[in-house]
């Protein structure tokens, strides 16, 4: 299903001839199954969201379809880089304001920010059921999944000549991209600082700075690789999908470390800052099959409820081996900020 195709069939919700089932009736079912939008309640009143900047314009495209499927919504949206977002609920909140009513972060450190802060609202049973059981938070809902991965250059090595274990790339004779300064990097180092330590992270930094290319971003990274430029870099899998889907021949594949930082599954979500219903209800489109296969198709995120396929290209998820790790442990990247400059990579 192509990006027009689901916008018109979301805001066509309703007009296909058969009634929505009863929302307790479509509750029941969502713990083997993802709900449809067919089968949740019309969103009426009004709402602010706190939106963080990512994958271009697709999560617009996703609100600007649900808005059209609910005309009696007035959705109000404040768009801004998610830590700052996170940053400004934080600090609304300690001048007795409440502005947001949810935020919708590309980040999940940015929601253990919120989170931490204690201005979240529980999620119901109900809807963290349909969340696959390692996604179930108390008082937020990651919406889709991004897996950190090393792509490789297919002219220049073989998946077998790659360490499987992140520490060991570090001693390893591999030429490497890297993006420090983008976002996702640093919550990787974060999580390698939580289950490595300090020091052993900071040594990390220290060899790979010594043979690593720096670009401005992810997609940087994986185009170099795809060039020959280096034979690896550090980046989520979406953008060697992505790049993939464009140019089919390109010369890059994915290899995977195991149970380390180096395969870290990190999260978007969203989180309910006001308790009224509608805000919940609204979080229960973000998890319907037709956004959850809409963020697969087009952004290749990961779908984090039951019954949606993956992006294509990646291999199943039982074949990956990710390290267990609360994440919204990555909240407080200040640690990590400074480790990264004390030592030079910053």
């Amino acid at each position: 299903m192509k990006r027009r195709t689901f916008i018109q069939g979301l805001a066509a919700f309703g007009a296909i001839g058969t009634l929505p089932l009863p929302l307790s009736r479509a509750l029941a079912a969502s713990i083997a199954n993802p709900v449809s939008v067919d089968d949740l309640p019309k969103l009426k009143g009004e709402l602010t969201l706190y939106l963080g900047r990512g994958e271009g314009g697709l999560y617009e495209n996703v609100l600007q379809a649900i808005e059209k499927k609910n005309p009696d919504l007035k959705l109000g949206i404040r768009r801004g880089p998610t830590a700052a977002l996170a940053n400004t609920i934080v600090a609304e909140a300690k001048a007795g304001v409440r502005r947001a009513d949810l935020f919708w972060a590309v980040d999940s450190g940015a929601i253990g920010l919120v989170s931490d802060a204690g201005l979240a609202q529980a999620i119901p049973s109900d809807l963290s059921a349909q969340l696959q059981p390692q996604f179930r938070y108390k008082d937020w809902a990651p919406v889709t999944g991004r897996i950190r991965t090393l792509p490789y250059n297919t002219s220049r090595l073989t998946k077998e000549q790659i360490p499987t274990s992140i520490m060991e790339i570090a001693d390893s004779d591999l030429s490497i991209g890297w993006a420090p300064a983008y976002a996702s990097f640093q919550s990787f180092v974060t999580a390698m600082r939580i289950l490595e330590g300090d020091d052993k992270t900071a040594k990390w930094l220290k060899k790979v700075k010594k043979r690593a290319k720096t670009y401005a971003g992810e997609l940087g990274v994986v185009m170099a690789v795809e060039r020959g430029e280096v034979d690896i870099g550090f980046a989520n899998h979406y953008y060697t999908l992505r790049l993939k889907s464009g140019k089919p021949d390109a010369k890059l594949d994915l290899a995977f470390t195991e149970q380390d930082a180096g395969c870290l599954v990190n999260a978007s979500g969203i989180l309910a800052l006001s308790d009224d219903p509608l805000a919940t209800n609204f979080m229960r489109y973000l998890l319907s099959t037709e956004v959850q296969g809409y963020l697969a198709r087009e952004a290749y995120e990961i779908p984090l409820v039951n019954g949606v396929a993956l992006p294509e290209g990646l291999p199943a998820l039982s074949s990956i081996s990710p390290p267990k790790i609360d994440l919204t442990q990555l909240a407080d990247l200040r640690p990590t900020i400074n480790l990264m400059r004390n030592n030079g990579v910053l």
